[in-house]
């Protein structure tokens, strides 16, 4: 929760800040807690995340272009940069490198063998493409209000139920948490001691 809030953080002032002030004094300040983001994970963990020096780095280009310009098509085209810059990081990394980043990210929660792997990598980029021309077509279709609703709430249900389904799809190959393998291991132990005494 807590990691997921500290990503949210950006997101949640961009949105307040729009409703009190409007897109532009929100872009400002969305470029502002970004930085803020990198400088506190720097300090406190001694590095920065790639994904978040990516997204730094898509926020600082594009928020800037639309302060400058004064044109809010900029920002509203930055989820989609960003769900599509990660997608091709997903697929080249995969295709080219060997390297599954979704199965570096999950690997403590999924145990599954290479070709479930590879597919969940696909269906990740096809999420984020698909996600991407969303919030394109809400961004150019909507209100600029709706857009911004869209970007907090509608994006959040969506990944929500996202995962929900990854999990439901993936349940026999989740590794139980630490403290449910403890208690397989007593039940193991105690039905074996209940045949131990017969």
């Amino acid at each position: 929760m807590n990691k997921f809030l500290f990503d949210m953080f950006p997101v949640i002032l961009f949105f307040i800040a729009f409703k009190f002030f409007g897109i532009f004094t929100a872009t400002a300040v969305t470029i502002a807690a970004t930085i803020a983001q990198i400088i506190y994970s720097k300090i406190r963990y001694g590095k920065v995340e790639k994904m978040l020096m990516v997204s730094g780095a898509i926020i600082g280009i594009l928020g800037s272009i639309t302060l400058l310009l004064h044109d809010k098509t900029y920002i509203m085209m930055k989820p989609t940069a960003l769900y599509w810059v990660i997608a091709v990081a997903l697929l080249i990394s995969n295709l080219f490198f060997k390297k599954n980043l979704i199965q570096q990210m999950m690997s403590n929660l999924i145990d599954a063998p290479a070709p479930i792997w590879n597919k969940l990598n696909l269906v990740w980029v096809a999420f984020l493409v698909l996600l991407g021309f969303l919030n394109l077509y809400v961004a150019f279709n909507y209100t600029e209000n709706a857009w911004v609703n869209f970007k907090l709430f509608g994006v959040t249900g969506i990944m929500f139920a996202f995962f929900i389904a990854q999990t439901l799809a993936l349940k026999k190959y989740l590794i139980a948490p630490l403290d449910e393998q403890e208690k397989l291991v007593e039940k193991d132990k105690s039905a074996q001691n209940k045949s131990e005494t017969k």
